[in-house]
């Protein structure tokens, strides 16, 4: 018989945690035995999602821009008074961008995913590592993207942020290997959820073709995922890239 996931007495932090991939990993969390903070920006969407996670843990908020590193500090602060300190940390958030090829791309979009979906979890990890590092047992997984791997077409942005947040995954892992913080990303396909709002249907298309399973893969299947990397039954992986796009990438 398999191990169950015990997480109870750890704090989590999940960002983007408000709806959809985010909303589906702090029920597992919680599920789990951890209480949960969801950092998010849509006020309205917190509450929304509180109502929703009711009775199934200790559910904390914090509207913050995560792209402000004044408001990232001040939420840590407020998250550590709330849940005592932290343990896990789960960067979720993110956006795509316009879909236009690299020379038509707007520069104003272009720095606006990359402040969201790589410098807004480098700014998460800089203001908590301390606080993990101090309790002497942490988890921070990173929520990347195939696109990180392989680069789509007509999303520079994204795939360059992405494959930054890769980048950041691996060098964080290899600071924090001698500390009991593990550090790990999942590079999802397509999921279902409201980023797909954001596309070209052709995008969309054209992501779901490069996927041989024929699905977009489920929330439910990413936070369960995520629920093992933030886990102690993940023990001796750091820095890692964790793939889950039903077999488009192999590697």
């Amino acid at each position: 018989m398999s191990a169950a996931i015990d997480l109870a007495g750890k704090r989590a932090i999940v960002t983007g945690g408000a709806r959809g991939i985010g909303l589906a990993i702090a029920g597992k969390l919680l599920s789990a035995g951890a209480s949960v903070t969801l950092w998010d920006r849509d006020a309205p969407a917190l509450d929304a999602a509180v109502k929703r996670l009711a009775g199934q843990g200790d559910v904390y908020t914090a509207e913050v821009d995560l792209t402000d590193e004044n408001a990232v500090a001040a939420a840590t602060n407020r998250s550590v008074g709330a849940m005592g300190g932290i343990d896990i940390l789960v960067n979720n958030a993110g956006i795509t961008g316009p879909n236009a090829t690299t020379w038509e791309y707007p520069v104003a979009d272009w720095r606006k995913v990359l402040e969201v979906d790589l410098t807004a979890p480098f700014l998460c990890c800089r203001a908590t590592v301390p606080h993990i590092v101090k309790g002497g047992w942490g988890r921070i997984v990173n929520v990347a993207s195939v696109a990180g791997k392989e680069g789509n077409p007509n999303a520079p942005a994204y795939s360059a942020a992405k494959a930054g947040l890769i980048g950041l995954t691996k060098s964080l892992g290899k600071e924090l290997a001698k500390s009991n913080v593990l550090v790990n990303c999942v590079t999802p396909a397509v999921a279902e959820t409201d980023i797909l709002k954001q596309m070209t249907e052709a995008h969309v298309e054209y992501m779901l073709s490069k996927i041989p399973m024929g699905r977009f893969v489920q929330v439910d299947e990413i936070a369960s995922l995520v629920l093992w990397l933030s886990s102690p039954l993940c023990s001796f992986s750091t820095g890692a890239v964790f793939d889950i796009t039903g077999g488009r990438s192999t590697y």
